[in-house]
């Protein structure tokens, strides 16, 4: 199956878990795998229309799923997606 490397400010909502191996054919499968074991990671990651959220960012093994084909993008059992929140701040 695929790991999903979860971020820190998920890690609350899949019992402090770093990873987790879901079962999906693409990345869009993958996700909802995770949010169908850990329904409280549904609003971190998507809208409420089920499109990926904006600032979240999604790679497979290192290269972002936007230059691929997005939640499409087929996956192995041995590939690993990140989940990477997009940062914000700074000074104003």
């Amino acid at each position: 199956m695929p790991s999903v490397k979860i971020p820190p400010v998920l890690r609350k909502h899949t019992g402090d878990q770093t990873a987790v191996d879901v079962a999906g054919s693409n990345v869009g499968e993958v996700l909802n795998a995770l949010v169908a074991e850990y329904p409280d990671t549904q609003d971190q990651l998507f809208s409420g229309e089920g499109e990926l959220n904006r600032f979240v960012n999604v790679y497979l093994n290192d290269e972002d799923v936007r230059v691929l084909d997005g939640l499409e993008t087929a996956v192995s059992d041995s590939d690993t997606v990140m989940i990477l929140p997009a940062m914000a701040g700074g000074r104003g």
